[in-house]
């Protein structure tokens, strides 16, 4: 070779230039997130009612005198802004702002709770009958398939019936008959992904089931599991409002949106206002988790952020 000959170019492999210019999915999900309004919009709604109802109370008990279970007959139906009642009072004289304030925080929790624990045991079934197969498999799908044949709120219905559901009793209650759907949606996204070309190498090279689990296939159910308990959370609210219209909800005299706006139905002359926010509480707060679950959707979708 002559002594001319230019010498072969080294090429540095440790070099942070190509980190640089690869940004991750999580990365390229927050910036498309953050430039969606309407998502952050929802998102902060959702945020500062739930800081207001967990936070709120013993503040407004202590500004305004008042106190939840408080009664007051001569203050009945009184309207918004009477005698410091800024929402007014209900057919009890209690007052309708820290009530609402207070129903938010057990609403919240129902739906908090139930969605959170719905989706641990969902992905835990599903990931095992997934990625086991066999006759773990076969048990979970006659789980599935049994608990899915029979209607849910006839399900619910027992359920209440046979204990008297206080706010935590009905957290489990729901997420006992609630995780069908994400089992079976985890189940069918862990038979696609335990024979993707990754995992079958790093079978290949001898990894042990649990790191397959916890770093190949755990981490690629992470966007479905956020979008879908973001809109079961929507769901269980809904549910808890319908279970409380039958009377079979969290009893009076704890407070929840749905129980108050189950009162208030036979009030709605008298006291408009006793329908109007509890109503529209529950309409804004389940519009905001979908909107919210819809726009993590699109973020956590690689070709939407393509097209981005």
């Amino acid at each position: 070779m002559a002594a001319s000959d230019a010498a072969p170019q080294v090429i540095s492999l440790t070099s942070d230039e190509p980190r640089k210019q690869m940004r991750s999915l999580w990365r390229d999900s927050l910036r498309y997130l953050l430039r969606d309004r309407l998502t952050m919009a929802a998102l902060t709604v959702l945020v500062v009612m739930t800081a207001l109802c967990f936070l709120g109370p013993p503040a407004v008990e202590n500004v305004l005198g008042v106190d939840v279970n408080r009664t007051n007959i001569s203050k009945r139906f009184l309207p918004p802004g009477s005698e410091g009642h800024l929402l007014g009072t209900d057919y009890l004289g209690r007052d309708q702002l820290i009530r609402l304030l207070y129903g938010g925080r057990v609403s919240l929790m129902i739906a908090y709770g139930s969605s959170l624990m719905i989706v641990v045991i969902g992905v835990t079934l599903g990931l095992a009958a997934g990625y086991c197969g066999g006759w773990v498999d076969d048990l979970i799908s006659w789980v599935i398939n049994t608990l899915s044949s029979i209607p849910p709120l006839f399900l619910l219905l027992i359920a209440v019936a046979l204990w008297q559901p206080s706010a935590e009793l009905l957290i489990v209650i729901l997420a006992a008959l609630g995780w069908v759907g994400t089992s079976r949606l985890v189940r069918g996204e862990v038979l696609s992904l335990r024979e993707r070309d990754y995992v079958m190498a790093a079978r290949a090279l001898g990894a042990p089931d649990r790191r397959l689990i916890l770093l190949h296939i755990l981490p690629n159910l992470i966007s479905i599991v956020i979008v879908t308990g973001s809109i079961i959370a929507g769901n269980l609210i809904l549910i808890e409002s319908g279970l409380s219209y039958l009377g079979v909800g969290v009893q009076p005299p704890t407070p929840t949106w749905g129980n108050m706006l189950t009162d208030s139905r036979d009030f709605f002359v008298t006291g408009t206002h006793l329908v109007v926010w509890p109503g529209l509480l529950i309409m804004v707060t389940v519009l905001c988790f979908y909107l919210v679950g819809d726009g993590l959707r699109d973020a956590l979708d690689p070709y939407s952020i393509r097209k981005h």
